[in-house]
């Protein structure tokens, strides 16, 4: 099975970290992030690994290297310019009819397997892994009507919602709805499959789930890797 890894990003919202250092290659625990993600990979018998790089390429491909180490095959694709998260899928040649994409900064106990089985069993042209995150708003929220008068009104309320985990399965034809050297995002890839009549399955995942994209993030990823660390490494 192949997963392909998008780790082109600046990592901006981890600065000064990632000033002169990939986000992927940023240690939880003993491990950078995207070592722990090509260990879980390979654990669920994933054995083509493509990793999409683009800033500071050089020193994610001097550390992971071919994958021999993990046991997989790990290939390359660069990003001349930044192609965004669905972008940069274009560079892929020889891919699977259907495989594994997912944002390197993830720390997730989700099961991949279990998520492209659930993608072939929809039959689905693509399928996003999502999970419940609550939104606690810090003050009085009114509803308010066209003549300006109040028709509701409530104190800190807490609003659901359903959120991308940035693990998704695609299907190959999935590519063509990409052009060459077009920087486009995920979320504008599902809509375009969406609006050209393919189904999106959102598989609702209840495993633990941190994106580590800003600093507090990551500071928690730090403490809860430490104390869950065989939910996520399986020797």
């Amino acid at each position: 099975m192949q997963a392909v890894i998008l780790a082109g990003g600046k990592g901006t919202r981890l600065k000064p970290y990632t000033m002169n250092f990939p986000k992927p290659l940023m240690p939880i625990g003993e491990y950078p992030i995207l070592e722990i993600i090509i260990r879980q990979l390979a654990s669920l018998n994933f054995d083509r690994i493509t990793i999409s790089t683009g800033h500071l390429a050089e020193l994610i491909e001097a550390y992971f290297g071919n994958g021999e180490r993990w046991g997989v095959n790990i290939e390359y694709v660069r990003e001349a310019i930044p192609l965004n998260t669905a972008g940069a899928l274009k560079l892929l040649a020889n891919c699977e009819e259907n495989f594994l994409v997912m944002n390197g900064d993830v720390l997730t106990t989700i099961d991949y397997r279990q998520l492209v089985q659930t993608h072939l069993d929809k039959g689905a042209k693509a399928t996003v892994a999502t999970t419940q995150r609550d939104a606690k708003i810090d003050f009085g929220v009114l509803g308010i009507n066209d003549a300006g008068f109040m028709e509701s009104y409530t104190e800190k309320p807490s609003y659901h919602f359903e959120v991308s985990m940035g693990v998704y399965v695609l299907s190959k034809a999935c590519i063509d709805f990409i052009d060459n050297g077009e920087s486009l995002g995920m979320p504008d890839l599902f809509l375009r499959l969406q609006a050209a009549g393919e189904m999106v399955y959102c598989y609702r995942s209840g495993d633990y789930w941190l994106d580590i994209g800003r600093v507090d993030d990551y500071e928690r990823a730090q403490q809860e890797f430490e104390r869950y660390k065989d939910r996520f490494i399986h020797e």
